[in-house]
């Protein structure tokens, strides 16, 4: 018997969102910085952030993810930023999850997400 597929992320925005967060233009609701957390604690963080995101019936979350620094192995940092595509689609939030997307520079760039929730019905 096969496994089904993970449940994907939504990547569907209007023209007038991904517009907005291109120019950085939209004020995210929510903060989740994850400096300062390793792999072990930084899902938590996650978990907890979009699950009072959820609650609190935030749309736009900044994920603060960091920047990978480059360089050869054994450079560990950049680690987070890797996964965090991985746990949103494996999450218990991702139904909740209308798209993700890279922020712009004012609000961290490379080192930050902008994580765009459904609406609340």
């Amino acid at each position: 018997m096969k496994t089904p597929p993970p449940p994907r992320l939504s990547n569907t925005l209007d023209g007038s969102w991904d517009k907005k967060l291109s120019k950085g233009s939209l004020e995210p609701d929510r903060i989740l910085d994850l400096h300062g957390h390793n792999l072990d604690t930084a899902w938590g963080a996650i978990d907890n952030g979009l699950e009072a995101a959820i609650a609190g019936g935030d749309r736009v979350l900044l994920l603060i993810t960091g920047h990978a620094r480059s360089g050869e192995p054994p450079i560990a940092r950049g680690r987070i930023r890797a996964a965090v595509h991985d746990w949103l689609t494996h999450s218990r939030h991702a139904r909740h999850i209308a798209a993700v997307r890279g922020a712009h520079p004012r609000h961290g760039g490379g080192g930050s997400l902008y994580l765009v929730l459904k609406r609340q019905r």
